[in-house]
């Protein structure tokens, strides 16, 4: 059955990205360091198209999570953010649904992204995802208030954490903001402990 996964890099004090995220700085000031700890990964470097990179257990972890999602669904604040946006070739290889009140026509990039814009909101982007991902997941890639309403809505199957030993301070976005005021809970099945980074591995009740 398809799942609905998620994966983020977190500091400490659950901030995923810096301040003034936008297209000048794509992960907020400073939000750059959020993510250090995958640019070495073979893995990680394989989907950009750079050679090279380390193996490991961290490696394991990434290229499983890579290989199970067959669609993305992403926020319309995230798709803009990327270079051109995220250039001639996106790291994706798959369809993306990108949640918007923009409407627009598909955009064909090359390696098998397409981006397609969806104005009927977050449930229908799912819908769409669900039949392109096939027997493969769907991928939930943010920003922080898409991966909030599927939180609240409980379509978020599946949630892996990347924190990282950083206090991010003030004024970035905040990974668990606005999630309701009800309790929620996790079935913590992975920890995966690394110099630059505690990868927690939790699925929802």
């Amino acid at each position: 059955m398809t799942e609905v996964i998620a994966q983020l890099s977190m500091s400490l004090d659950g901030y995923i990205a810096g301040p003034d995220s936008g297209r000048e700085h794509p992960l907020g000031i400073g939000g750059e360091r959020l993510h250090q700890w995958v640019y070495g990964l073979r893995s990680w470097r394989r989907e950009q198209g750079i050679k090279g990179g380390t193996g490991g257990p961290e490696d394991d972890l990434l290229a499983e999570w890579i290989k199970r999602p067959g669609a993305v669904v992403m926020g319309h604040g995230m798709y803009i953010t990327g270079e051109a946006p995220w250039g001639d070739n996106p790291p994706f290889h798959m369809p993306v649904y990108v949640v918007t009140h923009h409407p627009r026509e598909s955009l064909v990039k090359e390696g098998g992204t397409v981006f397609h814009f969806v104005t009927e909101g977050p449930e229908r982007a799912l819908e769409l995802a669900r039949d392109a991902a096939g027997d493969k997941d769907v991928s939930l890639a943010g920003g922080a208030d898409l991966v909030q309403q599927f939180i609240r809505a409980g379509w978020l199957d599946e949630l892996l954490l990347h924190v990282v030993p950083v206090l991010a301070g003030e004024g970035g976005r905040r990974l668990f903001d606005n999630v309701g005021d009800k309790q929620i809970e996790w079935r913590k099945t992975q920890v995966l402990d690394a110099p630059e980074a505690t990868h927690i591995r939790l699925r929802a009740h």
